[in-house]
């Protein structure tokens, strides 16, 4: 015969765990927004920032190669390529970079792009003021398009020790098919 006391700790024990499940399942939906933020925070994992201008190279400014890397995904029939070679740009110096996109398929789709840097500890430094890759791109059966990048080096880098032995930076970009592109998006977006 269970008593009234241990009821309680019965009834107790059973909002706890469930409290706790629940918090389990609330921090899973979160997560990759919370991840996604201490990537953008931190630079980790090659995460580059976004900023709104570029402070302008300094005299002494430390100069950097640029190099760039693109991938698409199997699952989307676009040819992706830089539209020229490394870069060299100073700390600070806004820069203007294209990549250029050629939809190979008999139809028109959606791509989206993500990015990273390496060295991976550099993209804490790696700042974009104008990137296709914030929006989901649109390419008609057969269009070829130029997409822009404007980036700079945060002359912060400087203070850095832990970066002295980096001189060149890869830009490095895959595109995929957007998620949840049907074809009724796909014409609305046409018709936008």
């Amino acid at each position: 015969m269970i008593t009234l006391k241990a009821k309680k700790k019965n009834r107790r024990l059973a909002i706890v765990l469930s409290s706790v499940v629940a918090g389990m399942v609330g921090l899973s939906y979160a997560s990759v927004p919370l991840y996604d933020l201490f990537c953008r925070v931190t630079g980790y994992g090659g995460t580059t920032q976004r900023a709104e201008s570029a402070p302008g190279a300094a005299q002494n400014a430390r100069q950097f190669t640029i190099r760039f890397n693109t991938d698409v995904s199997p699952d989307l029939d676009w040819a992706f390529r830089p539209a020229g070679g490394t870069v060299s740009v100073k700390a600070g110096e806004e820069h203007l970079v294209f990549f250029q996109a050629a939809n190979t398929s008999n139809q028109p789709l959606v791509g989206t792009a993500v990015f990273n840097v390496t060295p991976q500890k550099a993209g804490i430094y790696f700042n974009k003021v104008q990137c296709f890759c914030f929006e989901e791109q649109l390419l008609q059966s057969g269009q070829t398009m130029d997409f822009p990048v404007s980036f700079f080096i945060d002359p912060d880098i400087a203070q850095d020790r832990n970066l002295d032995d980096v001189k060149s930076i890869t830009l490095s970009y895959t595109f995929f098919p957007a998620r949840d592109v049907t074809p009724g998006n796909v014409q609305a977006k046409l018709t936008n």
